[in-house]
């Protein structure tokens, strides 16, 4: 599984998340204390916002603890918002147009976890995609076709509404085809203004996600694991649980999924 970490607040340097702390992104690709693997290197991205109404872009398909270029990018980019993401692959090789986040005009996202049996279901989820959505996939993952899917079912009007669905379109899915395990998903993502998240899986163990309403007195924080290792200072996120961050303020609400796929993966 990956690792993420999200913010949002006053501007600060990336490198206040990604290098500096005990437990700073970049340890957690090689040392994740929350994970089925400790290391996460296939890939890494990042993700920020500033005075554009898109987001600006980094991705490279090195390890994060062995780009000789990325401490230097993260003390010079400051941003009021901005996601990180180190991926352990589990759909799709290891490329650029499979790192994460994945960015869509003013939206960007990322994910940690899976689609179960994805290869059986893919062409199924790739037929839902409107014309306008499919045409700009690149990658291979099942993460880029979640967030397009998002898209196409009304990400931008109403964020939590758009999740519900498309949680219950996996389930009916999975329910059409053979038996599968359980579809686990951590995802973290951001239209410029606020940070949006949820945690969900039916057997209750989607990848771990944390939150900090105030980290170093900052601003608002989401990561897998705790980024100084106090996990006392951070509140988990809850399974099926949606959250916003905006402007110090924690929204948090349950998912609204069909009781009638409860039982589906």
């Amino acid at each position: 599984m990956c690792r993420l970490a999200a913010f949002t607040g006053q501007p600060i340097a990336l490198e206040k998340l990604v290098v500096e702390p005990t437990h700073s992104l970049v340890e957690q690709s090689q040392s994740a204390n929350e994970a089925k693997l400790a290391v996460n290197g296939d890939g890494f991205g990042i993700a920020w916002y500033g005075d554009e109404h898109a987001p600006g872009q980094y991705r490279d398909i090195l390890p994060a603890w062995s780009n000789s270029n990325l401490p230097s990018i993260c003390r010079m980019i400051k941003s009021h918002l901005f996601l990180t993401h180190v991926r352990a692959s589990t759909t799709g090789g290891t490329s650029w147009s499979n790192c994460h986040p994945f960015v869509h005009e003013n939206w960007c996202f990322m994910h940690n976890g899976q689609i179960s049996n994805f290869g059986q279901i893919r062409r199924t989820l790739e037929a839902k995609l409107p014309d306008e959505y499919y045409a700009v996939r690149r990658g291979t993952t099942d993460s880029e076709l979640l967030f397009l899917l998002l898209l196409s079912h009304g990400l931008s009007d109403c964020p939590k509404t758009a999740c519900e669905h498309v949680i219950n379109l996996l389930k009916t899915c999975s329910r059409n085809g053979t038996q599968i395990p359980p579809h686990r998903l951590t995802c973290v993502f951001s239209d410029g203004v606020h940070l949006y998240a949820f945690r969900h899986s039916c057997d209750r163990q989607s990848p771990t996600l944390y939150v900090s309403n105030d980290f170093n007195g900052w601003g608002q924080t989401l990561a897998s694991e705790p980024l100084d290792g106090q996990s006392d200072r951070w509140i988990s996120v809850r399974e099926s649980e949606f959250i916003c961050l905006h402007q110090g303020e924690l929204e948090r609400s349950p998912l609204q999924l069909n009781p009638l796929l409860r039982g589906a993966a």
